[in-house]
C-alpha cells in the first residue's frame, strides 16, 4: 500500500519521501513471496467489486508503463458448500455486478478442470477474469516508478514515531527526523505501534503456506487449473496452479497464531506442512507429492476482515489504511490512488465510506 501511494503521489507531482523499515523485497511483512490472488466476483462483500475492477486497470496500466508481466488471468474458483459463504458470497457479487460467472457441481468442475478432485457436497463459482498477482515485482514496480517521478525512497530506515507541529507532521526515524506537511501511514502489521493512540481492533495473525511438487505439472498448469478458494470441513483455504520455480502453493485462511511482528514463529512444524499436504491431495489429487517449501507471512486483521481507510480525528493530515485482513494485496494499486486522493484532496473518488474506522465502538476511537 505504501509502494502505490507513494506512486500516485509522486504522479500527481507532489514531494515524497517513502520511508520503509527493511530492505526491498524483504520477507518480514506480508507482501513478499511470488503470488497473489486476484479476483472479481468478491465474496468478501459486492462493495468491494468497484474497487477491483479499478484495480484490474491499473494493474494493467502499471504493467504498460513498466513493460514489465504483473498479472497472469488464470480464472478462480470459489468453492463449498451451496450456501457456504465462499459460494454465496461469490454469487451475490457476481448477480449484482452482473459479472460472468459458471456455476459447476463438483462433477463439472472435474471435468472442466482435471486438477481438481472434489468431493460431491461441494459446488464451485468459476470466474473467468481471476488470476495471479506477482507481489514483489507490484511493489518493485510501483518503488520504481515512484523514483522515476521524482520520490525520494529510503529503506532500512524505520519510523519510530510521528508527532503534529502545528499544520505539519515531525515524523522521527531511526536514523533523522523529517517534517512534512502531511502524513500517510501504511504501516501493516506495525499499524498498533504507530497508531497505538486511536485503540484500533486490530489483531495480528501468523499464516502459513507451503509448497509443494505435483505428480504431473502439465495437469496442474495455468491452463488447465485456475487458482481457488475453498471452503471445506477442514478449514478455508486457497491455492495456485503449479508456477515454475514454486510447484503448487496453499495456505490456510481461517486460523493462525495471534503474534506481533516481532514475536511471529518464522519456523513451520512438520505437522503445519502435514496438514496442508492432507488437505491438497484431498482435493487437488496428486497435488502434493513432494514437500518444497514454506514461508509465513501476517494478516492485520479486523473484526469485519474489513479494512480500514481513514483520516486521524485529531489530525486531518494524516491519513492511513491498515487491517487488510489477508485479502489485501490485490487492492493495492487502488488503495494507493484512494490513499493519495484523501491526502491532497481531502476526498477520493470511490466509494470506501465502508471502510471507515467509526464503524467500530466510538468508546475505542478519540472524537
Amino acid at each position: 500500500m505504501g509502494s502505490a501511494t507513494a506512486y500516485h503521489l509522486a504522479r500527481k507531482g507532489q514531494k515524497v519521501l517513502g520511508l520503509d523499515a527493511h530492505s526491498r523485497r524483504h520477507k518480514f511483512g506480508s507482501s513478499h513471496g511470488t503470488s497473489r490472488i486476484i479476483r472479481e466476483a468478491y465474496m468478501e462483500g459486492p462493495a468491494y467489486v468497484p474497487l477491483v475492477q479499478r484495480a484490474y486497470q491499473l494493474w494493467r496500466d502499471l504493467e504498460a508503463e513498466t513493460g514489465t508481466n504483473l498479472l497472469k488471468i488464470t480464472g478462480g474458483l470459489s468453492v463449498g458448500e451451496p450456501e457456504g459463504a465462499f459460494v454465496s458470497g461469490a454469487l451475490a457479487s457476481s448477480r449484482l455486478y452482473n459479472l460472468p460467472y459458471e456455476y459447476l457441481s463438483a462433477e463439472e468442475v472435474g471435468k472442466h478442470f482435471p486438477a481438481y478432485t472434489l468431493t460431491e457436497n461441494l459446488v464451485a463459482v468459476y470466474e473467468k477474469n481471476a488470476g495471479i498477482l506477482f507481489p514483489e515485482e507490484c511493489v518493485i514496480a510501483h518503488l520504481d516508478l515512484a523514483a522515476r517521478y521524482g520520490a525520494e525512497i529510503h529503506h532500512n530506515e524505520p519510523v519510530l514515531k510521528w508527532t503534529p507541529q502545528d499544520k505539519a507532521v515531525l515524523v522521527e526515524t531511526a536514523q533523522e527526523s523529517y517534517l512534512a506537511e502531511r502524513l500517510v501511514l501504511t504501516t501493516g502489521p506495525w499499524a498498533n505501534e504507530l497508531l497505538a493512540e486511536l485503540g484500533l481492533p486490530l489483531q495480528v495473525q501468523r499464516i502459513v503456506n507451503a509448497f509443494f511438487e505435483p505428480d504431473s505439472s502439465e495437469r496442474f498448469a495455468p491452463e488447465l487449473c485456475p487458482v481457488y478458494l475453498l471452503e471445506v470441513p477442514e478449514g478455508d483455504y486457497y491455492g495456485f496452479p503449479y508456477l515454475p520455480g514454486d510447484g503448487l502453493k496453499i495456505g490456510r485462511h481461517d486460523i493462525g497464531d495471534i503474534c506481533t511482528p516481532h514475536t511471529i514463529a518464522r519456523q513451520v512444524a512438520p505437522a503445519e506442512i502435514e496438514a496442508l499436504q492432507t488437505v491438497l491431495n484431498r482435493y487437488m489429487r496428486g497435488g502434493a507429492t513432494t514437500f518444497k517449501a514454506s514461508l509465513t507471512c501476517m494478516y492485520t486483521n479486523t473484526p469485519d476482515r474489513n479494512f480500514i481507510i481513514d483520516r486521524h480525528p485529531t489530525q486531518p493530515n494524516v491519513v492511513y489504511g491498515c487491517g487488510f485482513s489477508g485479502h489485501g494485496f490485490k487492492f493495492s494499486a487502488v488503495i494507493g490512488e484512494v490513499l493519495a486522493e484523501l491526502s491532497t484532496d481531502g476526498a477520493t473518488r470511490h466509494s470506501v465510506d465502508f471502510l471507515l474506522a467509526s464503524r467500530f465502538s466510538s468508546s475505542r476511537l478519540p472524537h
